[in-house]
């Protein structure tokens, strides 16, 4: 779905520079999914779980390409 576009700016902005980008993307969304587990007293194994569903969801959508 957004493979195309993930793509597109990777070949624009050089692969390295993308690698550092998607890197701190995606450190700041397990932080995310981290704060939002221990507001809602989660422990760590459902952290996990919800992290694995966020790549999951991510290579179906593409975003991962």
């Amino acid at each position: 779905m957004f493979a195309f576009v993930i793509v597109f700016l990777r070949d624009r902005i050089g692969k390295k520079e993308f690698n550092k980008i998607r890197g701190k993307a995606i450190a700041v969304h397990c932080k995310t999914i981290t704060n939002f587990c221990n507001q809602l007293g989660y422990d760590a194994k459902m952290r996990q779980s919800l992290i694995r569903k966020a790549k999951s969801n991510g290579q179906k959508l593409g975003l991962l390409a």
